[in-house]
């Protein structure tokens, strides 16, 4: 699985012209199913996800995590996280996971967040999506399970 986490001021998703989704400060995370992703990778993205300390503490260090700042998730799934544009101009997805499986796992990482007790908003997978946010930093994270060993 691949994530590209945003820390964000807000964050909103419209999903085929009806809002779908939206938070104040928080994380906007889009998320990429690839072929091969378990279950324990979902559930181990939303731990590190929910640890994340990547908002400043009085001393203006990254120090706290959403739990400490009452943050929130808009959560979006983005298969074109599994592109691969390394030859031509046309990127293959070919590693990104096919439905159900990549509906299941986005789907488990949403509630792996929630049983977290992290508020979350979402995305309507599949859908042709319009974001918004307003980025605070910016402070952009990358995670993908591949290259962290899970």
């Amino acid at each position: 699985m691949k994530l590209v986490i945003q820390r964000v001021k807000n964050a909103s998703v419209v999903a085929d012209g009806t809002l779908s989704g939206a938070i104040d400060r928080g994380f906007l995370a889009l998320c990429g199913v690839m072929e091969g992703d378990t279950e324990s990778q979902a559930d181990y993205l939303a731990l590190k996800t929910a640890g994340l300390r990547i908002f400043t503490d009085s001393e203006d260090k990254m120090n706290l995590s959403l739990k400490d700042v009452g943050g929130k998730v808009l959560v979006v799934s983005n298969f074109t996280l599994g592109g691969d544009a390394k030859k031509g101009n046309r990127p293959s997805f070919i590693a990104a996971a096919k439905p159900p499986l990549a509906e299941t796992l986005y789907l488990r990482y949403v509630e792996s967040l929630k049983a977290q007790g992290i508020e979350v908003e979402t995305g309507v997978f599949g859908a042709h999506m319009e974001i918004s946010m307003v980025a605070d930093g910016p402070i952009t994270i990358l995670m993908d399970t591949k290259e962290m060993g899970k």
